[in-house]
């Protein structure tokens, strides 16, 4: 395992469609789990060398300085490569000197802001806040900390929100010359503010025409579509992202994470009474060779770039179309077959779901 997620669930507020674990920030519950947490990475953690690091959530953010010097602490454990790419998120009104000192004094190199939006509308209908000469001013700030790799979280497909809404948004987006974006079509989600309030998913042929034009107008400004949701400049693809695609192994540490560990793949309890007992689990499961073939097929056929045929039967000693149904769809143009990757036909990204059940 050479990544590493850390999962802090604290939040001042819940935004109306967020499914995470997350929990009200208490000064008293985050000394306790960041307690827990040590104790945790303390137990698994076997010494590897590190390349990435995500600290997400929740709001990590949210954490006061002497919580977040804790942090740090805990997270210098673990033996980092020299090149290893430190990924902290952060909500925009949290960005300040001191918060960025701390960061990159303890080698964040990467900032992830979950902006969503600059519509009014949008922005209260997922109670949040969001200003673009805000934003403009925390990013240059952020560099002027030496961070020069941002990722800005782009969430479209709300109710009442048209093209011309997404236009707008993804030029304000664009304008701020940000070295990834992160885009997210509306999933209602089960125990959501907003499935609570019966809103609906906006038109699927709307959402459709939306990704569309996101993937053109990114295209079109130089970012590279390297993932089904993300988008990047040249040499500036999230590593730690990319592991998960490339099904590698990773840990997950903290309340809700999950990881993949030596054949495993575990959930953490979403229990916070239970995690500081130090019962961190809720459920792993140790994978067949068929299901992880299974999990490589689905999560690298989420790269533009595909799966690497000959990497596929290095790794597990099989040809992919012995393994999967890989030819009807090839004769459907559902997949695309060339220079030794296999990848879904990018004009049916929009539908990989469907593809990816007729393989699995």
């Amino acid at each position: 395992m050479n990544h590493v997620y850390i999962h802090i669930p604290f939040c001042r507020k819940i935004c109306s469609y967020c499914d995470f674990c997350k929990i009200f920030y208490d000064e008293n519950h985050a000394d306790d789990y960041l307690d827990a947490l040590e104790k945790e990475i303390k137990d698994f953690y076997m010494g590897e060398e590190i390349n990435t690091i995500y600290i997400g959530g929740g709001t990590p953010s949210v954490l006061n300085y002497r919580e977040l010097e804790r942090l740090f602490n805990i997270i210098n454990s673990f033996k980092r490569d020299v090149n290893c790419e430190f990924t902290f998120e952060c909500n925009p009104e949290d960005i300040n000197d001191v918060l960025l000192n701390i960061l990159s004094s303890n080698g964040v190199n990467r900032i992830s802001i979950g902006i969503e939006s600059f519509n009014k509308e949008k922005l209260n209908l997922m109670e949040r806040r969001s200003s673009y000469e805000d934003i403009k001013a925390k990013m240059n700030l952020i560099r002027y900390y030496g961070i020069n790799n941002i990722n800005l979280d782009l969430m479209y497909a709300l109710p009442n929100e048209d093209l011309d809404i997404l236009k707008n948004d993804l030029k304000q987006f664009i304008k701020l010359a940000p070295e990834h974006i992160s885009t997210y079509s509306l999933i209602i989600e089960e125990h959501t503010k907003l499935n609570n309030e019966n809103i609906k998913n906006i038109d699927e042929d709307l959402d459709a025409k939306m990704y569309d034009y996101i993937c053109k107008k990114k295209k079109k400004k130089g970012y590279n579509h390297y993932e089904v949701s993300n988008f990047a400049l040249n040499g500036k693809e999230s590593a730690h992202n990319l592991a998960y695609w490339n099904n590698e192994e990773y840990y997950g540490f903290g309340l809700g994470a999950a990881g993949y560990m030596n054949g495993f793949r575990y959930e953490n309890t979403r229990n916070l009474s239970d995690y500081l007992k130090g019962n961190y689990r809720s459920n792993e499961a140790l994978l067949s060779k068929q299901e992880i073939m299974e999990y490589e097929v689905m999560l690298g056929l989420r790269k533009l770039k595909g799966i690497n045929l000959q990497e596929f039967f290095d790794k597990y000693e099989i040809n992919i179309q012995d393994a999967f149904p890989v030819k009807p769809l090839i004769r459907n143009k559902e997949l695309i077959y060339k220079n030794g990757y296999l990848f879904i036909n990018p004009e049916k990204i929009y539908v990989m779901n469907e593809i990816l059940s007729k393989m699995i």
